[in-house]
């Protein structure tokens, strides 16, 4: 049965360096927006937490502080993410 949408729906998933909210960081981010036809449009991003990934963190998600490394902040992409989800 086909959804029927009155606008676009995101399904948003982030890894992060920990479960605080107040202390802990974005490490990846990805997005599922499904549009009103039913077409899909994805979105994935890792993030540089600039912070170090816990070893504990990194083996659930599997990211580590290299992978990142060279990766933009939150900051730096935040705008374009917003702008994906609502257009």
């Amino acid at each position: 049965m086909p959804l029927q949408l009155q606008r676009p729906l995101a399904f948003i998933d982030l890894e992060t360096t920990g479960t605080n909210l107040g202390t802990d960081r974005i490490v990846e981010i990805a997005i599922v927006k499904i549009a009103k036809d039913g077409t899909r449009q994805i979105k994935r991003k890792l993030i540089n937490p600039q912070m170090p990934i816990p070893a504990a963190s990194s083996a659930i998600h599997g990211i580590t502080d290299d992978m990142v490394k060279d990766a933009p902040s939150f900051k730096s992409v935040a705008n374009e993410i917003k702008q994906f989800i609502v257009k």
